[in-house]
């Protein structure tokens, strides 16, 4: 399993109650949730083409 990297989130206190339910409701922390949303939207990124060559 590849290491994770910790880093600081400034948020909405509004967009963290909704995370928190959302994450409530799929049986997981909010950490993994905002992760699972992360991973999906790079996902959905590279689907459609999207993906931007890095230099």
């Amino acid at each position: 399993m590849a290491e994770k990297k910790a880093f600081i989130l400034r948020i909405n206190p509004e967009v963290l109650k909704e995370i928190e339910r959302w994450a409530a409701d799929e049986f997981r922390s909010i950490n993994g949730q905002v992760e699972y949303l992360l991973q999906h939207a790079l996902n959905e990124r590279k689907k459609s083409g999207k993906k931007k060559k890095s230099d």
